[in-house]
């Protein structure tokens, strides 16, 4: 893995993030989410809605207990693959969006998996999300930030925005 643009222009490309669908009220959570120890089903869908729209109905599927016990569980782990693993136990949560939910909430710094951002560092979208695959680019990203002073929000920013703006349309 490797950035596709110099690591002195991580927050040059994170001042630039321009994402259609506002952030704001889904970092807004982080706080009573933490507080509790998980996410609830209005939450939870408010995760799947933002990072994936197509998939968000299927959230419905899940009962608010079961939500509450896997979410829990997986903010709560010490196991790196239990953490992500575990939430995609969760109807409508895939690997992509299971990534949004230890970003966002989990006190270990996570990357967002996407295909803009794999682009950004190199790599290559798999036909399928395995954990072999997940914990060397969590690794990657974490050693990035911290080289840099950044937090794991920014750089998932400059890596989006790196790729909005450069990633030839086809994802190649």
């Amino acid at each position: 893995m490797k950035l596709r643009f110099p690591e002195s222009k991580i927050e040059h490309w994170a001042q630039k993030y321009s994402y259609a669908r506002n952030e704001g009220e889904l970092l807004a959570l982080h706080e009573a989410v933490r507080a509790v120890g998980h996410l609830n089903k209005p939450q939870l869908r408010l995760l799947a809605q933002w990072k994936s729209p197509r998939s968000a109905p299927y959230i419905e599927n899940n009962s608010e207990g079961f939500i509450r016990e896997i979410t829990h569980f997986a903010l709560g782990t010490i196991d790196e693959r239990a953490r992500i693993e575990a939430l995609t136990l969760l109807d409508g949560v895939l690997w992509p969006t299971a990534s949004v939910i230890l970003h966002v909430f989990h006190v270990e710094r996570y990357p967002i998996l996407d295909f803009r951002a794999l682009w950004s560092v190199g790599m290559e979208v798999p036909s399928q999300f395995t954990f072999a695959f997940w914990l060397p680019y969590v690794k990657y990203g974490r050693s990035v930030a911290q080289r840099n002073g950044v937090t794991m929000r920014v750089l998932d920013r400059a890596l989006w925005q790196f790729s909005n703006d450069n990633q030839p349309k086809g994802g190649t």
